[in-house]
């Protein structure tokens, strides 16, 4: 109950986003760290491939995949700003990032979401219960209510499919003959 009571306004807010951003023709981008990185691969295939409709391809690209981008700039840089690093290369005003942490505190999420910002793409960050610094410089925030990590990642997933599904329901994203 407290999940619906306290983020279904920005929840909500957040799926008319993601809407815009493909009917404009613009692409997601998602982003975290461990069981984070985990379910922005799992969102981005859900746009790619598809939910629970067979229709076209939504563009989605989940920042946590490249192992040779990921590890390169981890030991040439620093892992602060592997994400970064990427979407200064592939991001583009309008496009939209999606930024999972679930203590909203993760220096290369927030490293992110400051060169998105920077970018003009809109930023959705996924936090747990404070929303972390991440807060701070998303332009929208869904703060879970809760600290255990487990019940965070959890209802971020929730979330993502909410979302997957908002869009084949009220995009038109039906397969193309």
């Amino acid at each position: 109950m407290k999940l619906a009571e306290r983020c279904s306004e920005s929840i909500e807010t957040a799926a008319k986003l993601l809407m815009e951003t493909f009917a404009r023709g613009n692409k997601i981008l998602l982003c975290g760290n461990g069981g984070s990185a985990a379910d922005a691969q799992h969102i981005a295939a859900e746009f790619v491939v598809r939910y629970e409709k067979k229709r076209r391809a939504l563009p989605a690209i989940a920042l946590t995949t490249d192992t040779s981008i990921l590890t390169a700039h981890a030991n040439d840089f620093d892992f602060d700003s592997v994400f970064a690093r990427q979407i200064e290369a592939l991001g583009n005003a309008g496009d939209t990032l999606i930024a999972i942490s679930t203590s909203g505190n993760s220096k290369n999420i927030i490293q992110a979401a400051q060169i998105a910002r920077a970018k003009n793409l809109n930023v959705i960050a996924l936090t747990g219960e404070t929303g972390g610094a991440l807060i701070d410089v998303a332009n929208l925030t869904i703060t879970v209510p809760s600290n255990v990590t487990a019940r965070i990642q959890e209802t971020h997933i929730l979330i993502g499919h909410y979302w997957c599904g908002v869009v084949e329901d009220n995009l038109n994203v039906s397969e193309s003959a």
